[in-house]
């Protein structure tokens, strides 16, 4: 069993309203012994898509740290960001986590020359291939210009929102351009995650999907966290057995999870 969810969002995240309480008391219920908020921070989100996607570092801190005193005897709660990666944020990500004191940084790709591709401006005069090609060279850029987060997060997250419903997505179709973005990742001595909203969205398959996982592994990558990603407290750890099941089938025996950055390696089942 899977005991730890490290892709949370609470009401601190502009598209949630969940309180950091009922995503804890949710983490319980489940049987969990850890969970990390990891809220969103996008720098420099665009104002015409109507959130802002920022929150207030030092609220963010007391609420962890009242919720963290509260359930410290039913489930540990663990400090983290989601921070939406552009390479010249890179020195204000960078001043950030050197403030403040956080367990867990994912680094995410939600914006490609200032556009997120759930809005369909980002689709105007580009073939999906092309869109999908942009996306993956953009990790690899913020990847090569900011390494203080430990994973990278919905690698495959541009897919939901392709128009033709990624059913031309696969693997072999961009093997290099992942090929390189895994590469730069690994040799940075970072991680991803199995991030389960692919399942919440219909995709049949986590991010990022199977055949990437495998070739994850077999380029090397060991450090691998899951997340829900949920917004609210039905998604928390949401089709976590199927992702345990995913990794053991593609030969990993351990998942990680973060403590003041370090990384501890869990057991899985099987």
């Amino acid at each position: 069993m899977i005991i730890a969810d490290y892709h949370v969002h609470s009401c601190f995240s502009s598209d949630s309203t969940a309180s950091m309480e009922e995503m804890a008391e949710k983490a319980i219920a489940l049987g969990m012994s850890k969970i990390c908020f990891t809220d969103h921070m996008d720098y420099d989100f665009p104002e015409k898509y109507g959130l802002p996607f920022v929150f207030n570092p030092d609220d963010y801190f007391k609420k962890l740290d009242e919720i963290s005193d509260k359930y410290r005897s039913r489930i540990k709660i663990l400090k983290g960001i989601e921070l939406g990666l552009q390479p010249y944020l890179a020195p204000r990500y960078r001043q950030l986590l050197d403030q403040y004191d956080f367990d867990f940084a994912i680094g995410s790709s939600h914006l490609v020359d200032g556009m997120d591709p759930y809005y369909p401006e980002y689709w105007i005069n580009k073939s999906t291939e092309e869109g999908i090609e942009t996306y993956f060279r953009s990790i690899t850029d913020n990847v090569k210009a900011f390494s203080e987060y430990q994973v990278y997060g919905h690698l495959d997250y541009i897919v939901r929102y392709a128009p033709d419903k990624n059913h031309s997505y696969t693997y072999e179709k961009y093997a290099g351009i992942i090929d390189e973005m895994l590469k730069t990742i690994i040799d940075h001595g970072k991680g991803i995650e199995i991030n389960t909203s692919g399942y919440k969205y219909g995709l049949k398959f986590a991010h990022p999907r199977t055949d990437v996982l495998k070739r994850y592994k077999e380029l090397g990558g060991e450090i691998i966290t899951i997340g829900s990603d949920g917004h609210s407290p039905e998604h928390l750890g949401y089709d976590f057995p199927i992702a345990e099941q995913v990794l053991l089938s593609l030969g990993f025996r351990y998942y990680v999870t973060f403590e003041g950055k370090k990384p501890i390696f869990e057991k899985l089942n099987g």
